[in-house]
């Protein structure tokens, strides 16, 4: 799933590409909005907030659009092959003179009024890259339910938008804590920190190509993706195992010397807990 950063890079290179330009196309491949047409129009900023994508357009109009786990969205060249997928994925298309900007996959497109962009975006915690960050407002917001296990409220962006299941274990392997701990029984020194490291991960890796939270070459994780290698702390083996949060299971991944807490029992089905769906 595309994280914080991962938006934050694609709106970038959609920003640098339409904005300040004349739309000379426009497609949006939706039965909703199949005849809506902004050609004529002119971009004036494409904005990440969390992992929802806002591109701004005159006339008081905004395009959102959301990844979700595998869309995305590709700038070409008028010259170049698009080579984001085959046609039938493609679900909006913005061009300008010179740059074409393609969206793959997207399970969330719809177009809206610009004053009405808190109807797709006003239910997200303090967003991690974004202007409106407030790390004591974020931790209030995870400690709001204490009973819920961390690696679940550090994903529900309702809490603090821009994590998704990498950073989750990964912010869990820096904590010292396993994702199921109850964010009520987490070490208030840790509780305190939690903010400004998850903050500090994102924006070291929002220009990077490859994401890294060890500092290390060739070793880009701790834990996330290594099961069943050793720890690169202990050399103890890496687990993994699902975590649910009612919508789907993600695989969670930790170390059991590294990280002090409780974990699945071996065999044991994931732990749902039904939440509104709400696209995060």
């Amino acid at each position: 799933m595309p994280e914080g950063d991962t938006v934050w890079q694609a709106t970038r290179r959609l920003h640098d590409a339409l904005a300040g330009k004349v739309l000379t196309r426009s497609d949006l491949r939706v039965p909703k909005y199949a005849t809506a047409d902004l050609s004529g129009r002119t971009v004036l900023d494409v904005t990440a907030r969390g992992k929802h994508l806002l591109t701004r357009v005159e006339g008081d109009l905004t395009l959102h659009s959301h990844l979700r786990m595998d869309g995305s969205w590709k700038v070409f060249t008028n010259d170049q092959r698009w080579t984001g997928g085959p046609a039938h994925q493609i679900r909006a298309i913005l061009g300008t003179h010179d740059r074409t900007a393609v969206g793959y996959r997207l399970p969330v497109l719809e177009l809206l009024r610009t004053a009405d962009e808190s109807r797709a975006v006003g239910h997200l915690g303090p967003d991690l890259l974004g202007p409106d960050w407030n790390p004591e407002r974020a931790l209030a917001n995870l400690l709001t339910d204490p009973a819920r296990s961390l690696g679940e409220a550090l994903l529900d962006q309702r809490n603090l938008a821009g994590i998704g299941n990498v950073y989750k274990s990964e912010l869990c392997f820096l904590l010292g804590v396993t994702p199921w701990l109850p964010v009520g029984v987490l070490p208030a020194d840790r509780a305190a920190k939690l903010p400004a490291l998850a903050k500090k991960l994102l924006e070291a890796n929002r220009d990077r190509p490859v994401r890294n939270t060890t500092g290390r070459r060739g070793q880009n994780l701790f834990v996330y993706g290594r099961a069943p290698r050793p720890c690169l702390r202990c050399g103890t083996q890496v687990r993994v195992a699902d975590q649910g949060d009612g919508s789907r299971e993600r695989p969670t991944y930790w170390c059991p010397v590294c990280q002090i807490g409780p974990v699945p029992a071996p065999g044991s089905p994931p732990t749902r807990r039904l939440r509104p769906r709400t696209p995060r």
